[in-house]
């Protein structure tokens, strides 16, 4: 059957370039697509006040209906210093080791990490979450030790805002995650490696104290930084999950509806991540 429509000299050429695009970008283009169509879905319903996509963040809203601006809940970690930190994180990663607990998934990261609610984290699967508040991407690789005797099957990164807002260069930051991962991949050969984007961050509109900070990081150094990032993750054999188009408005800053000061989430936010948690915990695109 002929297609008159194929002799147009553009679309041609566009596909046969298309052909020798790496079977992995092509799919990272689907997932990523698909997680933004499938967060933007469970938003308006979430904004319509219908049947939210994912049971457990139904229930999370509806507890927060009327109540007080989402906070989230840390307990004594508040009075911690980094070091008590790490020796309990430590403690937690023994733990887990000790009860041999099933199907480990671990977060590592910052505040955005930590204060992800346990409630929305999908199920049917041991979550340890290993993120410290202020966080940046020297002092997560030089704690990676504390997870050598885990049996993770996959290990999530979010790292590198606070690089960016401590004036942290870039480079070093992106070399890091680099050496994060081969350092993962060597501990944990069978563990899928996943990196997440770094979120924009509010701007001007940002309350958060270190607001001045923030305004000094471009929305274009995020966007290239995240760039870098998905580089070194695919030539790293690991994943990239990029979170950016799901939160970002059209001026490049945070979306105002999913965070509390700027830089932090809210429960809206957290929902819209967990949704992308939920949907590559589905697939394995690894060979």
């Amino acid at each position: 059957m002929a297609f008159p429509f194929l002799s147009h000299p553009q679309l041609r050429a566009a596909l046969y370039y298309l052909q020798r695009v790496p079977s992995w970008a092509l799919l990272s283009l689907v997932m990523n697509g698909l997680l933004f169509i499938t967060a933007m879905v469970m938003l308006r319903q979430l904004n319509r006040a219908g049947d939210a996509v994912l049971p457990q963040a139904n229930a999370f809203a509806a507890n927060a209906q009327g109540a007080a601006p989402f906070e989230p809940e840390l307990g004594n970690r508040h009075s911690l210093n980094y070091e008590q930190w790490v020796a309990l994180l430590d403690a937690e990663a023994k733990a887990v080791v000790a009860i041999d607990a099933p199907r480990q998934n671990i977060l590592l990261g910052d505040s955005l990490t930590l204060w992800f609610p346990s409630s929305l984290l999908p199920g049917r699967k041991t979550w340890i979450n290993q993120a410290i508040s202020g966080e940046n991407s020297g002092g997560l690789r030089n704690r990676l030790y504390l997870l050598d005797d885990t049996s993770p099957e996959a290990v999530f990164i979010m790292v590198g805002i606070n690089d960016l807002v401590w004036g942290g260069s870039p480079t070093d930051l992106v070399y890091n995650v680099r050496r994060i991962i081969d350092y993962l991949h060597q501990t944990h050969p069978t563990a899928r490696i996943v990196v997440q984007s770094i979120l924009p961050h509010g701007g001007e509109s940002a309350t958060w104290e270190g607001r001045d900070r923030l305004m000094a990081i471009p929305p274009e150094l995020i966007r290239e930084v995240n760039g870098q990032l998905e580089l070194v993750a695919a030539e790293s054999e690991a994943e990239f999950l990029d979170l950016y188009p799901l939160f970002v408005n059209g001026e490049g800053y945070l979306r105002s509806d999913m965070t509390t000061d700027g830089l932090h989430l809210n429960a809206e936010g957290y929902m819209v991540w967990r949704t992308a948690l939920a949907l590559i915990n589905e697939t394995d695109f690894r060979p």
